[in-house]
């Protein structure tokens, strides 16, 4: 009987093998000369194949490390660094969503690509053993690929920045006690040679879970795109296909409400919502760590309410409610964007309010240009203040999983001036003044801002300046441009120094003037831009301090930013180049760019007081769309793969840092005539 089992258990794992297989010699991955992946196949399943192979290779530990966090599993792999998300993604209750709904609220065509892309990690994985990190990690399924997207997602949703308020007890209370990307698109309307120009240029982190990965991704069904993707995505995120392309940047609507529970005074866990007491729902979530060699078992408990997610602070209760919580459309949505061969088509997709959030700068071969600050906003009570904390007491304000229609949001379509664009600024300012979006006609409960940024009032600078049509280098040097504007806007009032007079504080006048007198641009030969970053790091550190005024600090830091450069480098007049560096292995080269210049730029400190590049800058894609088909050229910050024993684990640096880029094509034939390795995932 026994032997019966396991020729049993052997049959069946057999069949859930050939059902899920892919053909390889169906999958083509072609490498060009910068270690690119062209992932090639007739159906768009072989596609998600070669796309999970071929990424592996090059970033397998990163894609583990967003697939573990998926899986609740981080912590067996980070240890006490991995808990607090394997905590939070069971606390948020993203594996129920997905075990629940994704059957039923994702197309079986789309769910044929996740599970392609499932089965090309577990192939991968099981073809190189040593490579895998935790064991019991695999194989990995397909709600274990849809939850990583929905922890991602949930993340961009200002998720992290409310959960460190909450635990620091610094969000506001209502009842009383018993804080960058840039996408730019012109129109025959400003370009002299009457094609689309569309800059990609998210500004994200250089490195990690959440760094670009270039693929280009090319079916017999249709699916026919260059672009980033990040480590566990099956599709493109942002980039261009034969007909359109998209940019995307993190937008800041509303999208995380927080509400303070009304507490019983003696039972615990027991809250006042509509004229009744209810208990909350306690689970006990197991959280696995590794500590040395062992893994131990720690439970937490993790709280529940009518309105979602619940947390228990010191100055309260207070639940958490965001309509990314019930959508898991996002991904599917992204790749039926990737295909689609007309504005018409892909704002459908939109209007079908799967895309939970992201400002979308569109541009395509039709002349058409569009920029929306996307959102998947709720249908919120008018009669509450929604800035803040919100009372939990009442079905009021427990708004319904329904939100409102695309239509709602802000957004811009073919303005007469001929551009879009944003920074993450405001979506009231996103292209010239008589085409925006104004303020008045939009939901006030959306939580849309007036917020511009440094990026923002440099751009509409340069729009001055360029107020007739562009060429394509005017194009780039708007893109590539590293001044700030006359007028700064940081966090800080940084322009209250700028305005002081030298003359009325002799001791600091030389240190002062040279502020001052500074042209205001990141280029690698600039002497003063390397100041101001040391005074720019000093308010970093200090700026979140009860009580904190400029007025106060100004000398601390200019005198703090004195002393790091003369004991570093002998002087305060660094070239700004031997300062700043992009670095990667033992390469470092001078990086241009200044933190939220439009080609942005933000660093380490180092102990040898160099400035290392961490995030800002980083996959660029342009694109010119022509009579005769787009024209791409495209960088990633340091190469195509995470290894560092490979080729292309640094090779794109000096191309990054030099504002170059390298020439890319969508055409099947190029591709495999010019590719330096061309075979299938295995061999």
């Amino acid at each position: 009987m026994k032997y019966l089992l396991v020729l049993l258990g052997l049959c069946v794992s057999q069949l859930a093998v050939a059902q899920s297989s892919i053909n390889r010699q169906n999958v083509t991955i072609a490498r060009d000369a910068y270690g690119v992946p062209h992932v090639f196949g007739i159906t768009d399943e072989e596609v998600a194949y070669g796309l999970a192979w071929a990424h592996a290779e090059d970033d397998f530990g990163t894609i583990q490390q967003t697939l573990l966090a998926g899986k609740a599993m981080l912590g067996r792999h980070l240890g006490m660094d991995g808990a607090p998300i394997d905590f939070i993604v069971q606390w948020l209750r993203a594996r129920d969503r997905v075990n629940s709904h994704y059957r039923t609220e994702i197309s079986e065509e789309y769910q044929s690509i996740v599970k392609a892309y499932a089965t090309g990690i577990n192939e991968y994985a099981e073809a190189h053993p040593e490579e895998v990190l935790v064991k019991k990690a695999f194989p990995v399924s397909e709600e274990d690929v849809m939850t990583a997207y929905q922890l991602s997602i949930a993340l961009f949703s200002r998720l992290e920045g409310t959960l460190s308020a909450l635990q620091a007890n610094e969000v506001e209370t209502v009842f009383p006690s018993p804080m960058g990307s840039n996408g730019i698109a012109f129109n025959s309307n400003k370009t002299e040679d009457g094609q689309v120009y569309l800059a990609i240029n998210s500004h994200q982190p250089l490195t990690g879970p959440q760094a670009w990965y270039e693929a280009h991704l090319h079916s017999e069904e249709g699916w026919n795109i260059l672009g980033g993707t990040f480590p566990g995505g099956n599709a493109i995120f942002h980039g261009a296909n034969e007909y359109l392309g998209w940019a995307h940047t993190v937008n800041h609507p509303d999208k995380m409400d927080v509400f303070q529970l009304r507490m019983h005074p003696k039972k615990k866990y027991t809250y006042w919502f509509d004229g009744e007491w209810k208990e909350l729902e306690v689970r006990k979530v197991p959280l696995k760590v590794k500590l040395g060699p062992i893994v131990i078992t720690v439970k937490r408990k993790a709280l529940w309410s009518v309105y979602g997610p619940t947390w228990e602070a010191e100055n309260g209760v207070f639940a958490l409610r965001f309509p990314a919580m019930f959508n898991l459309r996002t991904a599917e949505s992204w790749w039926r964007m990737n295909k689609a061969t007309n504005f018409t088509e892909w704002y459908r997709i939109l209007e079908e309010t799967g895309f939970t959030h992201f400002n979308i700068v569109y541009g395509d071969r039709n002349d058409t240009i569009f920029y929306i600050s996307n959102g998947r906003m709720p249908y919120r009570n008018p009669n509450y203040d929604w800035s803040g904390t919100v009372p939990g007491d009442t079905s009021a304000t427990l708004w319904p999983e329904e939100v409102q229609p695309l239509s709602q949001v802000p957004m811009v379509l073919q303005p007469s001036s001929g551009y879009v664009y944003n920074t993450n600024n405001t979506p009231f300012h996103s292209s010239a003044p008589e085409d925006n979006p104004v303020m008045p006609d939009y939901d006030s409960t959306m939580g849309y801002g007036l917020t511009d940024n440094n990026r923002s009032i440099r751009y509409m600078e340069l729009m001055e300046e360029y107020s007739g049509k562009v060429s394509y280098e005017d194009f780039l040097r708007i893109k590539y441009d590293l001044q700030f504007p006359s007028t700064l806007h940081h966090p800080v009032d940084v322009d209250y120094i700028m305005n002081l007079d030298p003359e009325k504080h002799a001791d600091m006048a030389p240190l002062l003037r040279k502020l001052q007198n500074w042209d205001r641009k990141g280029t690698v030969d600039n002497t003063d831009a390397a100041f101001f970053v040391e005074v720019w790091h000093y308010f970093r550190k200090v700026m979140n301090r009860d009580n904190f005024r400029v007025e106060d600090h100004w000398e601390l830091a200019l005198l703090e930013a004195k002393g790091n450069l003369e004991e570093h480098f002998g002087t305060v007049d660094v070239p700004f180049g031997e300062y700043q560096q992009l670095i990667r292995g033992d390469k470092a080269l001078p990086l241009p760019g200044l933190p939220d210049a439009l080609a942005a730029m933000y660093t380490k400190q180092l102990e040898d007081g160099r400035a290392q590049g961490t995030a800002g800058e980083s996959y660029i894609l342009l694109v010119r769309f022509t009579e005769e088909g787009p024209l791409l050229e495209s960088v990633n910050v340091y190469g195509a793969s995470n290894r560092p024993d490979s080729p292309h684990y640094d090779d794109q640096m000096e191309l990054f840092v030099e504002q170059k880029t390298k020439p890319m094509t969508l055409d099947k034939e190029a591709v495999l005539a010019e590719a330096v390795r061309v075979y299938h995932p295995g061999e």
